[in-house]
């Protein structure tokens, strides 16, 4: 399909837009309408200067040389840091010359619009095996919404064949922080950038935080086109400790595992086919989903809906044990009704 829209697009997490529609619901709400890991990162209040100084580029340097370890990028040179991943997904398209570019789909739709918005010729493809001429491929991978993974092995190849022609492979890993398997990072392939997400996985999306990890001249070109001061001190700080703790992630893992499994199964119960997922969230599909949803809604439980798949719906995890006895029962009851 080609993709030439350039209006906004919904996403997940507008909660102002849920209250709206629902102003009699209960509060507070549950958003479960993200993949944002409920479990914050517990980190502490960065020191009074990185609220009242510039950024330096010293800890900007701290921060990526740690995002290097985590990531297993070769160094902190291979890493450009900045205000969230979405800024990335809008910055690229710009810095090439318009030409073919496949987008695997259905899966983030910010991808296609933003490449389509600086003037390239996009079009949607199901598998690898679909991207036909396309000198520039873009890829999420875990995807998002369907969880559905391809082999670092076969991505490795295209980026190969698309080095041959200056082509460049895009691939997003917003949700491999618990699959590191996954990424194709410590692989340093020729003409690949891939984004990594930070706020998902830490659960602090607010801080805006993301980063691009590419060959030194591309990042580099990456970090100037960003400028000076492209992530707060108080990002810098607080990435730069999280990104550290290597037990934390671990650990975090673990237990987003365990809440995945229970969430299946409530699904399940109340009718669902548990489609895929990550670590992050499940994409069920149900033949009333609209209505689930409606239901949910009028509960107090905000979940994200797809128009080109009616029947989908993704879920979100759950954080304190009242929000999963919230959703369960707001579950059970919308599959009698």
């Amino acid at each position: 399909m080609t993709v030439d829209r350039i209006e906004p697009i919904e996403h997940g997490g507008d909660l102002d837009a849920a209250r709206r529609r629902y102003p009699a619901a209960p509060e507070p709400w549950i958003d479960l309408s993200t993949g944002i890991n409920p479990h914050a990162y517990p980190f502490a209040s960065p020191a009074t200067g990185y609220w009242q100084h510039l950024p330096q580029r010293s800890a900007e340097l701290a921060l990526r040389a740690a995002a290097a370890v985590r990531y297993g990028a070769p160094d902190a040179d291979n890493i450009a840091a900045a205000p969230g991943t979405q800024a990335l997904i809008q910055l690229l398209p710009r810095l090439l010359d318009p030409t073919e570019v496949a987008v695997l789909a259905p899966t983030y739709a910010e991808h296609a619009l933003c490449w389509a918005r600086a003037g390239h010729r996009v079009t949607e493809r199901a598998t690898l095996a679909d991207i036909g001429t396309a000198g520039i491929v873009v890829a999420v991978n875990p995807n998002n919404p369907t969880g559905a993974r391809i082999a670092p092995g076969d991505l490795a190849t295209l980026a190969a064949k698309l080095a041959e022609k200056d082509g460049l492979l895009v691939v997003d890993e917003a949700f491999a922080d618990f699959t590191p398997e996954q990424s194709l990072v410590p692989r340093r392939l020729p003409r690949t950038v891939v984004l990594r997400s930070f706020g998902k996985a830490y659960g602090l999306a607010g801080l805006r935080l993301g980063f691009a990890v590419a060959q030194v001249p591309f990042a580099r070109r990456l970090r100037a086109e960003l400028g000076p001061w492209p992530v707060s001190g108080p990002a810098l700080a607080i990435g730069t400790a999280a990104l550290g703790d290597s037990v934390w992630i671990a650990a975090m893992g673990d237990k987003l595992a365990v809440a995945c499994g229970r969430l299946d199964g409530l699904l399940t119960a109340a009718g669902f086919t548990v489609l895929g997922g990550t670590h992050l969230f499940r994409l069920a599909e149900h033949r009333h989903a609209r209505h689930v949803a409606d239901a949910l809604g009028r509960d107090g439980i905000h979940v994200r809906q797809f128009a080109a798949h009616p029947a989908w719906l993704r879920f979100g995890l759950p954080g304190a044990e009242p929000a999963w006895q919230r959703l369960a029962c707001a579950l059970g009851a919308a599959a009698r009704s």
